[in-house]
């Protein structure tokens, strides 16, 4: 595609991709990314950020504590609000689409310190992840291979996705494609074979609607349960936010981030609110199998049981192949997001700048090398054991995708209140939030109930190392805030002053509803 220039004295050079900076005298970029990503890798980077094991397993314990019915009004209204998330990411990543997505928005429309808190504690939430990831894949090999340690696979499995990020963000696009194109696969695979079996034309009987007949069962456990399996849905849902960061990267986020979230919300819907209507179906919510299944034991993965019931061979080592192929997409696409925002932050002052620097492939070795190594965590599954440690490092960051949500919705209100009195209207947006000011509002309501209230059974059973792990997270950040504050003296940024300037690389005339191709030149301001 042709890059375009505002400015005619300078000369137009036809390039494969556009990056991030300026070139230099000999055509090189200095320590900027690349923009690799095409509209297929956000696709399914979209997609795949929010199937994994939420879906795959903890499916099946839902539908066990809160009943089929509770289970789906959950999942439901945790959709809805993740669907006004993603309405406000999209303005804002359309409208300025970088790499440091959610701190950089935060430190531009809220402050500095706030900025810097949530940019810590999205790469701690991701980082986290991935040794998180890395014991479960160590736990989902020891169903093939129970006699190797699963630091072996742990180990092995991070060099492997660190050599994927090393190479290029398109080596990243593409790996992620392919690893959420198998998901999705097992996913509509599975809702073919539910139907089926529904009706009758798989399996040895027609069960049809018979498990939601019964009010009591439907709805088993009421209101508290239904708020329980809220908390359990959310965590599901993370990852969503992913393609806000990727945009950072995309060849034509003007036009690409707004058609993902677009499209991307609603097949995500239907794949979980089909797949616990499916096993609500087929399933009965007194079925021990539903609240023993875990990675531990693939056996009882809802997903197996179906593909069991239908007769398809091997059901349990295919299920077995599913979930580690959605384990290692998420520690690759954790691996990707706290390595891009670890970048940023470093742009920006707020990380040592040794990791806002890139290779000649645009990609910050020194910010992925140092994520990487707290990947070396996952080999606490060796020290303290395997399912210990996976519970440990996933309560301890879970908090923290929900913390860096509500500084979207924040940013989000803050954003257009700030482009609207600079003197521009919402028409001059390339994407634009259909539920203003009341999305963003809900959103961060709903999410403040959702941090207060994700383990409440701890707090109200005093059980104190637990409700540790769950809530340190809120400590945290506060303390990154308040510091930060406390040393640069950082204000709230007054809205007359908030930054709304895109990338260098990116034409604010880009005509999104038109189509138009990418442009990469100045921005004009």
């Amino acid at each position: 595609m042709s890059k375009l220039s505002l400015d005619p004295r300078l000369e137009t050079q036809e390039q494969d991709v556009p990056r991030l900076g300026k070139q230099t005298r000999h055509g090189h970029v200095d320590n900027e990314l690349k923009r690799g990503l095409s509209s297929r890798h956000l696709q399914m980077i979209a997609i795949g950020g929010a199937i994994g094991t939420g879906l795959f397993v903890a499916s099946g314990g839902t539908i066990a504590q809160a009943g089929p019915g509770g289970a789906l009004l959950a999942y439901t209204l945790v959709g809805l609000m993740v669907f006004l998330l993603m309405q406000s990411l999209g303005e804002m990543s359309a409208k300025i689409p970088v790499a440091g997505s959610f701190q950089t928005y935060a430190t531009r429309f809220v402050s500095p310190s706030f900025g810097f808190a949530i940019g810590w504690n999205y790469w701690f939430n991701w980082a986290i992840t991935v040794a998180a990831e890395l014991v479960a894949a160590g736990i989902i090999m020891d169903f093939w291979f129970p006699e190797v340690p699963g630091w072996v696979w742990a180990g092995g499995f991070l060099m492997l996705l660190t050599g994927i990020n090393a190479l290029s963000a398109k080596a990243f696009g593409e790996s992620e494609f392919w690893l959420s194109l198998i998901k999705v696969a097992a996913v509509i695979l599975f809702l073919v074979a539910g139907v089926l079996m529904i009706i009758g034309v798989l399996g040895d009987s027609a069960p049809g609607l018979s498990n939601w007949q019964n009010r009591e069962d439907v709805f088993h456990g009421g209101w508290v349960s239904i708020l329980s399996v809220f908390m359990i849905a959310g965590f599901s849902f993370q990852g969503t936010e992913l393609v806000g960061v990727a945009a950072g990267e995309a060849k034509n986020p003007r036009r690409e981030v707004p058609r993902a979230i677009r499209s991307v919300f609603w097949r995500i819907m239907i794949f979980y609110i089909g797949a616990i209507f499916v096993i609500g179906c087929l399933i009965p919510l007194t079925d021990p199998s539903l609240l023993s299944s875990s990675e531990a034991d693939i056996g009882a993965s809802p997903f197996t049981l179906v593909f069991e019931r239908a007769g398809i061979a091997f059901a349990a080592g295919l299920m077995n192949a599913v979930i580690l192929t959605a384990i290692l997409s998420a520690g690759n696409s954790g691996l990707y997001a706290s390595t891009r925002m670890l970048y940023a932050m470093a742009k920006d002052g707020k990380a040592p700048k040794i990791f806002g620097k890139t290779n000649a492939r645009g990609v910050p070795i020194a910010a992925l090398l140092a994520t990487a190594a707290v990947g070396l965590f996952g080999f606490l599954s060796a020290l303290v054991g395997q399912g210990a440690a996976y519970a440990w490092l996933i309560n301890v960051s879970g908090l923290c995708g929900f913390i860096v949500w509500a500084g979207i919705a924040l940013s989000h209100y803050r954003f257009r209140r700030a482009f609207l009195a600079q003197g521009n209207a919402v028409a001059d947006l390339p994407y634009r939030a259909a539920f203003f000011p009341i999305g963003p509002l809900l959103a961060f309501a709903v999410l403040i109930l959702v941090i207060a209230g994700q383990n409440y059974e701890a707090v109200l059973a005093g059980h104190g190392m637990e409700v540790l792990s769950s809530y340190i997270g809120i400590p945290m950040f506060l303390g990154l805030w308040l510091i930060h504050r406390f040393v640069s003296k950082s204000q709230l940024v007054p809205l007359m002053e908030v930054d709304l300037s895109g990338p260098e690389d990116i034409e604010d005339s880009v005509d999104l509803e038109g189509g138009a191709e990418y442009s990469g030149s100045a921005v004009r301001r």
